[in-house]
């Protein structure tokens, strides 16, 4: 996997946590950068330790599933596309304006439990996992600390559309691997 699939999987992956980002600014008043800088810290760190142990998982029963894993790396990133498409058709959820561990540290769990199947994925595909995961968590940070500030200015418009697009891009690597592993592409 090169640095521009590996990219736009580091952009797929942030969109759900531009999402909760944006949800965090329209809860503040005011949003200050100790704001825009917890929100990248959790996030973006939760999304680059999150594949790691996904990759670690993943190679040790990787020579168990080689003949297959395409198909299920294609099928662990089709299934996470999906629910954030159909989060994004949901409700907004409304979130409280802490930005405390405890506030913080159960959006991120929730908000990388996607990551860890990526990291699967990546174990399978043999992808150079440091620099993957310092993408990942570097552009997520990123994302997630413009997310609040556009929720605070902009409000809630961006969130379903965020959620939309990142589903699309994870569901689209999952073809892309396949079209690649079945030597169609």
């Amino acid at each position: 996997m090169g640095f521009a699939e590996l990219f736009v999987v580091a952009v797929g992956l942030s969109m759900d946590a531009f999402a909760i980002a944006i949800c965090k600014g329209l809860s503040v008043e005011k949003v200050e950068n100790k704001h825009l800088i917890s929100a990248g810290l959790w996030f973006g760190g939760g999304q680059a330790v999150m594949p790691l142990i996904g990759y670690l998982l993943g190679s040790s029963f990787r020579s168990a599933i080689e003949s297959f894993d395409h198909w299920l790396s294609f099928a662990l990133l089709a299934l996470i596309g999906i629910n954030m498409i159909r989060e994004a058709r949901g409700e907004i959820e409304k979130l409280d304006a802490s930005f405390s561990a405890k506030a913080m540290f159960p959006l991120a769990i929730a908000d990388s439990i996607d990551a860890l199947a990526v990291g699967v994925t990546f174990a399978f595909l043999e992808v150079n996992i440091i620099p993957a995961v310092l993408l990942i968590g570097v552009t997520t940070f990123l994302f997630s600390a413009a997310g609040v500030k556009i929720g605070n200015r902009f409000g809630a418009k961006y969130k379903a559309k965020a959620e939309l697009a990142g589903g699309i891009i994870l569901i689209l690597m999952g073809l892309l691997i396949v079209l690649d592993h079945t030597g169609i592409l």
